[in-house]
């Protein structure tokens, strides 16, 4: 056997760990449940592994060496390391454990989750869903690192030529068809019909962060030669919404997020933009992530969620619950 093995046997450090707790072989064996001969035997095989004795004598009492606590150092560090790997080993072979990290793109709202991660979570209680929200132009970035396991994003519209790599190292599921929305305090103009941008470019606005993918997508509805008179940026729709509300000023969110506000809006009108294109939400992982037990549960359970019900259909329904209030 080499000396490395005798180095790396978890067995070995933890017996090791264990005597330097007591300093009393007897008491150790006893803790360890095994013989002392045979506790002695293993403290040998290391010391004649590293060349050093670990532990001195003086009376009847031990002592580390200082190659001893040395080795006691490192054996911490490497049972922690072993503990770790066997950890994610686990997590990662057992479908009913561990965790599930989900990203969000800036400025959408998971609506689809609020549901599907109450059903999931009764059927998978030992799972834990991690939701963060991560910026566009590293969302995908996250993803190819492992920080993410799933990211909720909107697509880019040419695909092809944003992400070439999208086909071949990445799956995509459809989420939601979303759409750009203004939400104005003009006179005159009819809820839910489609105006030019440049009708609105005379108002006070807020506004999502310039590096927000809506920001970007009203940005090219913009052009270059114009822009919004922004008074305030808010990050999250619900701040957008009362800013704007109170200081009558218009703003811009997302369909999806529109629906799900609906009751909340008062005093403005919501209406769509012309050249909107639409919005491909979709949840976005690696390929190689379904083969992960708890992930490909999550999934399965995902679909089998779509197939009860359509998201569209889910925010149909808040939007015709508001309309009866």
């Amino acid at each position: 056997m080499p000396k490395t093995d005798a180095l790396m046997s978890a067995k070995a450090l933890r017996y090791f760990l264990q005597l330097t707790d007591t300093m009393n072989y007897t008491q150790a064996a006893q803790i360890l449940g095994i013989t002392q001969p045979a506790l002695t035997q293993q403290i040998k095989k290391l010391e004649k592994a590293i060349g050093a004795p670990l532990f001195g004598q003086v009376g009847k009492k031990l002592y580390l060496t200082e190659a001893g606590k040395a080795m006691q150092i490192a054996a911490v560090k490497l049972l922690d390391t072993i503990t770790a790997v066997v950890n994610n080993v686990q997590e990662f072979t057992q479908p009913d454990n561990g965790a599930v990290n989900i990203g969000v793109m800036d400025g959408i709202e998971p609506f689809m989750l609020y549901d599907f991660m109450e059903q999931f979570s009764e059927k998978y209680p030992n799972i834990t869903i991690k939701i963060t929200y991560v910026d566009r132009n590293t969302i995908l970035q996250a993803v190819d690192q492992n920080s993410i396991d799933l990211a909720i994003m909107y697509l880019p519209e040419d695909k092809k030529h944003h992400l070439p790599l999208l086909p071949h190292q990445y799956k995509y599921e459809p989420i939601y068809t979303d759409q750009l929305m203004v939400l104005t305090h003009m006179p005159d103009v009819k809820p839910l019909e489609t105006y030019p941008i440049s009708q609105f470019l005379n108002q006070r606005w807020v506004t999502f962060p310039d590096h927000y993918y809506l920001s970007g997508v009203m940005d090219h509805l913009l052009g270059r030669k114009h822009q919004l008179t922004t008074k305030v940026q808010w990050p999250a729709v619900s701040q957008l919404l009362a800013a704007a509300m109170k200081d009558k000023s218009d703003t811009f969110i997302s369909e999806s997020s529109y629906l799900l506000h609906r009751d909340e809006i008062k005093g403005m009108v919501p209406v769509y933009i012309k050249r909107s294109r639409p919005l491909e939400m979709a949840c976005v992982y690696r390929k190689g992530k379904a083969e992960i037990p708890r992930i490909g549960n999550l999934l399965k359970e995902w679909q089998i969620f779509l197939d009860n019900q359509a998201l569209s259909s889910r925010l149909e329904e808040t939007e015709s619950i508001s309309n009866t209030e």
